[in-house]
């Protein structure tokens, strides 16, 4: 090996060790002891042991590697040894799992979640058996919502029946009783992952009313035949993770990357693109592959998606949410949904 190399590799071998460093002290602090002392002394001894591989790279020697390599052999058991469960301490919003019953296109819903939203943290608890016919599925609709800036939204999936009725799909954070959730944790095994079913006025009108967040609706450019397999795909998902608990993750395991996730078979070559991390901007993506309405720009098509001033009315008035928030709102031109 030329002198070049070596230092090539031994820069890329630093470059790994300062990486797994970091990311270990980063479970170490999300996942680690619950005493604030035995945490902060593992992740001490975890950063001595990242900086004796760095030594012994520059000088070079092999006693600081080879200190690094075991204490990273005794990380790699124990993060193993961190699984999903189900049978933890969960906030209520996120504290039952859908249940999912079939027969023919009929579907039987065990766990549907209808909440009243009084203020971001009251409200009445409402878990609903719901039936709905696949064969009378008109819709899908996305909505997004933003809560840290233009980059960052939640995303969910809203259905429409041709009895009127709507039913979103969200994949939340499954959080513990009286805990937050942090973003950054979410990197490191913090929560596991929810799939929440829900009436829209429970779970569009939480965010629009009682959080405040800007919320948008756009009603996506899909196949009647592809709607109810995406519809099925979240059935399925949720009888998957009833058998089998998942990590939620902030990159690879979200609510957008779960929803490319599902709809990627349906759609034979559907691109990846950047914008799928940054959640924010998958309005967009979805308009420049030609999944919402194209006869609009795509700044016609925010303006018209923007529902909160609509949402907050409907509570004034009285109004039925769904309609509310969809007046004056474009379909695609093979959407089978009436204008409301």
């Amino acid at each position: 090996m030329t002198a070049a190399a070596l230092i090539a590799a031994r820069v890329a071998a630093g470059l790994l060790a300062i990486l797994v460093t970091g990311y270990g002290a980063g479970a170490l602090w999300f996942r680690g002891p619950q005493q604030p002392l035995a945490r902060a002394v593992l992740i001490g001894l975890w950063s001595i042991a990242g900086a004796a591989a760095l030594a012994g790279l520059i000088l070079p020697h092999w006693l600081g590697p080879a200190l690094f390599a075991m204490a990273g052999l005794a990380f790699a058991i124990w993060w193993s040894r961190i699984q999903p469960a189900a049978d933890r301490d969960w906030a209520p919003d996120v504290a039952r799992t859908l249940g999912v019953a079939r027969r023919g296109s009929r579907v039987r819903l065990y766990n549907v979640r209808n909440f009243d939203w009084h203020t971001r943290n009251d409200f009445s608890i409402r878990w609903e058996t719901r039936d709905y016919d696949l064969d009378d599925l008109i819709a899908v609709d996305l909505v997004a919502s933003y809560w840290s800036g233009p980059t960052i939204a939640h995303t969910l999936v809203s259905f429409a029946f041709a009895d009127g009725r709507h039913l979103v799909f969200s994949v939340e954070v499954r959080r513990l009783a009286g805990s937050e959730f942090s973003a950054v944790g979410g990197l490191f095994r913090q929560c596991e992952l929810a799939l929440v079913a829900a009436d829209e006025r429970d779970i569009v009108r939480t965010r629009s009313n009682a959080r405040g967040e800007d919320v948008y609706l756009y009603r996506v450019a899909l196949p009647p035949a592809e709607i109810r397999a995406l519809f099925a795909a979240y059935l399925d998902t949720a009888d998957t993770l009833a058998a089998t608990p998942r990590f939620y993750n902030t990159l690879t395991s979200n609510c957008t990357t779960l929803v490319y996730d599902l709809v990627k078979p349906i759609v034979p070559g559907l691109p990846w693109n950047w914008r799928l991390l940054a959640s924010g901007y998958l309005p967009e993506y979805l308009y420049r592959i030609g999944g919402l309405d194209s006869r609009l720009s795509l700044a016609a098509l925010h303006q018209h998606g923007h529902i909160n001033e609509r949402a907050l009315a409907a509570d004034a008035h009285g109004d039925d949410f769904s309609q509310a928030i969809r007046r004056g709102l474009p379909a695609p031109a093979n959407s089978a949904q009436p204008p409301p």
